[in-house]
């Protein structure tokens, strides 16, 4: 008896979904998200695509009680929301852990008005668990980065709550308007600052 494709297609995910059949013998890679807060979402964006095992990330907004905000009513600071990235990875090839490496690599940690140039609730710095331990692991990162700075971290460690996706023009903003970001990353101060954290 010959199967139609769509017929198997639901057996494995069926079988996907109890248990039976492992998602790498099909070839498709597991996937967990995380998410960040650390200014402006287009400069963090860009710091996590290239890394290895990270499959996309996405702009947004979360942390606030506005349901889907548009960029203007977050900017203006009054939603609780905060620009941030979600993060999707392969944890076979790239744990937490790593993840936390990258975000504390790109922020700064002592402000508590928000980052570099830009200032206000919607431009803080923060990590969203999702579970206890996200948490832990968040918490810990937090204590090694005041160790290292020498200095008390005031970067929120938040639980995880929805996320919001950005107006399409906020996507990938270092790919599609290259020179403007640029502009704006250098004119914001964002890399002289990291390089003064990092001595």
């Amino acid at each position: 008896m010959r199967w139609r494709l769509n017929e198997v297609l639901g057996i494995l995910l069926v079988a996907l979904a109890v248990g039976q059949v492992q998602a790498a013998e099909l070839g498709i890679a597991r996937q967990k998200s995380a998410v960040f807060a650390g200014g402006c979402f287009w400069c963090m964006e860009s710091e996590f695509e290239s890394e290895k095992g990270v499959i996309s990330t996405v702009a947004g907004y979360t942390g606030g009680k506005e349901v889907s905000p548009t960029y203007e009513q977050v900017s203006s600071g009054k939603t609780g929301h905060r620009e941030a990235i979600e993060v999707v990875y392969d944890p076979d090839v790239i744990n937490y852990a790593r993840l936390l490496e990258i975000f504390w690599s790109n922020v700064d940690p002592l402000d508590a008005e928000g980052q570099f140039c830009d200032k206000g609730e919607q431009y803080k710095a923060g990590i969203y668990v999702a579970n206890d331990a996200e948490r832990a692991a968040a918490k810990l990162s937090a204590d090694n980065m005041a160790k290292k700075l020498g200095k008390p971290v005031v970067t929120d460690i938040m639980t995880r709550g929805p996320f919001y996706t950005a107006e399409d023009y906020h996507q990938d903003f270092y790919k599609k308007s290259a020179d403007k970001y640029w502009k704006y990353r250098a004119g914001c101060g964002r890399d002289k600052r990291l390089e003064e954290l990092m001595k």
